[in-house]
């Protein structure tokens, strides 16, 4: 029988999930720059394959899935690991940090945005405020970087399309977490995760392989293959694992608030990892930023007796 964790675990699982999201985004510019971005996701599909062989075993207690399920475990993979990887990478190598921190503020609205129409979510005010509050508090980030100057070195004449692929992944985070919590309902966290990464690895193989042939895999320091078993096991096991744990038991609008914590971290981990300061602006910006999810993990009576979760039309 599948474990349902208590409501106060599931903010906590959401909370880690995208924190080593933002971790790992940080960390895949030495990644792209050692490794062809196909290439790279391929790998990452492949060794979370090797790490969830055993999660594919269908459990005894799991009915079979519907036409529309399985079209739902195809579209999860295929926009939140497929597609987001290839823009989130791809994005952040060409547009600076700034931009970057500022259009992934949007997370939370288009999550909440997204629980609305499709599953028909009602959206507290206090949800809302937090959302405000998470946008609130990346903008002040990103004002804070930009004071420096950490432009991230990108060129203007690709920043256009840096700014436009990192908001094609901030969509597709979006519909991640929508699909996540319908499927929520007829497969178990580590199903979830096992499938999607299978289809990931699926889709990417005949990118990722061509560029193989042509790699060569010798000139890669050692430090770099320890940093992508690092992200492939973040990316394809833990993170989803945690956020299907998390979405069994929070509504998608609210769970979408704690997508501020992927800018967050990735601006935590430029601080702690690659030496930068914290400033009072940026102090601050983290402050308003947890504030937003106390708003949304601390709902008043009225919140929690008008919130629902009906499935997708």
């Amino acid at each position: 029988m599948s474990y349902t964790p208590s409501r106060a675990m599931g903010y906590g699982c959401l909370i880690l999930s995208m924190s080593m999201v933002g971790a790992y985004v940080a960390l895949t510019k030495p990644l792209a720059a050692a490794l062809p971005v196909f290439l790279l996701a391929w790998m990452r599909f492949g060794i979370g394959a090797v790490a969830m062989a055993r999660w594919l075993k269908k459990p005894a207690d799991e009915k079979p899935l519907s036409a529309q399920s399985r079209w739902l475990v195809f579209l999860e993979s295929f926009l939140g690991n497929f597609l987001f990887t290839i823009c989130m990478i791809t994005g952040v190598s060409m547009t600076s940090a700034v931009s970057a921190g500022v259009i992934m503020s949007a997370i939370p609205a288009v999550v909440a945005l997204m629980s609305w129409i499709f599953l028909k979510e009602k959206i507290t005010l206090r949800v809302w405020g937090a959302v405000a509050c998470g946008a609130i508090g990346i903008g002040m980030l990103s004002l804070a970087k930009n004071t420096h100057g950490d432009a991230g070195g990108a060129h203007a004449a690709n920043a256009w399309l840096g700014n436009l692929l990192v908001f094609g992944a901030v969509l597709c985070e979006g519909s991640y977490a929508v699909i996540g919590k319908k499927l929520t309902a007829v497969l178990t966290p580590k199903r979830i995760s096992a499938v999607i990464n299978l289809w990931g690895l699926l889709l990417m193989t005949p990118m990722g392989f061509y560029t193989a042939l042509r790699f060569d895999f010798g000139a890669v320091p050692a430090n770099i293959w320890l940093l992508l078993v690092f992200y492939a096991l973040a990316a394809s096991v833990w993170t989803v694992w945690l956020w299907m744990t998390g979405l069994k038991v929070v509504p998608a609008g609210r769970a979408g608030v704690f997508t501020v914590m992927l800018p967050v971290s990735a601006a935590l981990v430029g601080v702690v990892a690659l030496g930068e300061s914290l400033t009072l602006l940026q102090a601050g910006a983290f402050a308003v930023a947890m504030a937003g999810m106390l708003l949304a993990t601390l709902p008043g009576r009225a919140a929690r007796t008008t919130e629902t979760e009906l499935p997708l039309n």
